[in-house]
């Protein structure tokens, strides 16, 4: 019996970055081509300075490529502009970085909710999935709690928790755990894990942790800015 193919999500086809340092020309994506189906887990690894930052970026928006194309469910995201991309970010693509870069002024629940305020919900409507998600990710005994109140490991699982609140369909995560300690790192490893298996989310994650890339379903390595694997 022949398996259904799976939606395409991503497809990314000849995608290159390069800057100018006076007369130097540096190449940092190399016609990038790859497709993502809906649903998968992906890690992508490399050395540093192989491009997978700027691959991420420019996937989720927040970066331009010199050339080539990226469409998400057959829309061309390039073609996005101001509002339209803002808007686009906000709903369909969730972002956890390193660095939690959470805001010290509010509690975790305040900064769960900013993503559904900046899309213009009132508060009554933002704070129940802000609510839920918090404790989805085990922190529900926390909700008023300000990051510098939390550990790291508390701090990152507020940052994935707000990139979720507006239900993403892809996850976007830079070195989730580049900056937390082995035990806790596998405890946000199952947590993304479990938070994949619940939601049916599409995974990107960029690591330099094997033991995160032999969990993903599948690995795609990075060198001098192409994908070789």
């Amino acid at each position: 019996m022949n398996e259904s193919r799976k939606e395409v999500l991503i497809d990314v086809q000849e995608l290159s970055k390069h800057f100018v340092c006076g007369e130097r020309r540096v190449e940092v994506l190399r016609k990038v081509s790859l497709q993502i189906d809906s649903g998968e887990q992906v890690a992508l690894v490399g050395a540093s300075g192989a491009g997978k930052t700027t691959l991420m970026h420019i996937l989720g928006g927040l970066d331009r490529p010199s050339s080539g194309t990226v469409y998400y469910q057959q829309q061309d995201i390039l073609a996005l502009k101001g509002p339209a991309l803002d808007t686009f970010r906000n709903r369909t693509i969730g972002f956890v970085f390193q660095f939690h870069q959470l805001l010290p002024e509010f509690t975790a629940l305040e900064n769960v909710m900013m993503p559904a305020l900046i899309a213009g919900r009132g508060f009554g409507r933002a704070r129940g999935p802000a609510e839920a998600i918090l404790q989805e990710v085990g922190l529900g005994k926390r909700l008023e709690h300000k990051p510098g109140e939390l550990s790291g490991g508390e701090q990152q699982r507020v940052a994935i928790a707000r990139a979720l609140v507006m239900e993403p369909q892809l996850l976007l995560a830079d070195e989730p755990t580049g900056n937390l300690d082995s035990g806790t790192s596998d405890e946000i490893y199952r947590l993304l894990q479990q938070l994949h298996r619940d939601r049916g989310l599409t995974m990107i994650v960029v690591t330099h942790s094997q033991s995160l890339a032999d969990r993903m379903g599948r690995t795609l390595q990075m060198v001098d800015g192409d994908i070789v694997a």
